[in-house]
């Protein structure tokens, strides 16, 4: 192996009490092995180094070499390997992780939730008998919500609400902690709003009167058009600028809370980037043109050419 990747390796498990060499990100895995790991790890700790394999062929073939292991993704604590995803779930299930882990591992306690009126009031409604009067409440690894009526399960904490009892499983604890739940009737529809602090930055999708709109009331953000120099000869936004290399290396510079928006042909390209400038990229505040320059032509402005 190259001195200098050792050296870097060398540097990264030593320098951080927890390590996991993954494809993809804490916040965005990009394979169910890696997924798995992470899950596992985030139902016990509050912070831990990832790197992400993918972004650099070096270290995904490098780590391999370095760790005598042939698969990712690949967790190191204090230092030493521990080993890939079979053997860190054993560990977790017969408790050796925990063990590994020492003081780092978070302190188990019941999360704390907010219940709106009208969301209280929606739940009583829908509580048919005496029966469902208990609401289970889970929070998944990817931030995916699940309300339902059901019985306490073992190891549930049991949390109390102006006459409502909320089950939360001990793995969605950490993840409910400091949600608060709201019921919204109105014209944008109706339905269970969740507003949760500790969930990761998303794509938000929008749409091209959206998009219109940031135009006419002069919001500042950066317009990205993912597709071909070809498609743009055809059809484009003025405002928009192709997502060249250099132009990535510029978008690279600019502060972590620009406010960045994504569009192609229909919006499955540009959902793609988007979600590799979040990811990858640190950004934080990261839009999607549902639709993308056919919908804009369709319902915008009919002089912009249709492909």
């Amino acid at each position: 192996m190259d001195a200098a990747l050792k050296e870097r390796f060398d540097t990264l498990v030593n320098a951080h009490p927890v390590v996991l060499f993954m494809k993809g990100t804490r916040t965005f895995p990009q394979c169910g092995f890696s997924a798995r790991v992470v899950g596992i790890l985030d139902d016990v700790l509050d912070e831990y180094e990832t790197v992400n394999v993918l972004a650099e062929p070096e270290v995904r073939e490098g780590i391999k070499e370095y760790s005598d292991w042939p698969t990712i993704p690949q967790l190191y604590i204090q230092g030493e390997f521990v080993g890939g995803c079979d053997i860190v779930t054993e560990m977790s299930e017969n408790g050796e992780l925990n063990d590994a882990l020492g003081d780092q591992v978070r302190e188990a306690k019941a999360p704390e939730l907010t219940v709106s009126a009208a969301a209280l009031s929606a739940i009583q409604d829908a509580s048919a008998d005496e029966e469902h009067k208990s609401l289970r409440f889970e929070v998944t690894p990817r931030f995916e919500y699940g309300l339902s009526f059901g019985p306490q399960h073992d190891g549930d904490y049991v949390v109390e609400l102006d006459g409502l009892t909320v089950f939360v499983d001990k793995k969605s604890a950490r993840r409910a902690d400091g949600v608060s739940i709201d019921f919204i009737d109105g014209p944008g529809g109706t339905g269970f709003k969740i507003e949760n602090p500790n969930e990761p930055p998303k794509v938000k999708q929008i749409s091209v009167e959206d998009l219109k709109k940031m135009f006419d009331d002069g919001e500042t953000f950066e317009l990205f058009d993912v597709r071909s120099d070809e498609e743009r000869d055809t059809a484009k936004l003025d405002a928009s600028k192709p997502l060249t290399r250099e132009v990535q290396d510029e978008l690279m510079q600019l502060p972590k809370d620009t406010k960045l928006v994504f569009m192609c042909h229909h919006g499955g390209r540009s959902a793609q980037a988007a979600q590799h400038f979040l990811t990858n990229g640190g950004f934080t505040n990261v839009f999607n043109v549902e639709g993308g320059i056919d919908a804009w032509s369709l319902r915008i402005d009919s002089n912009v050419p249709r492909y």
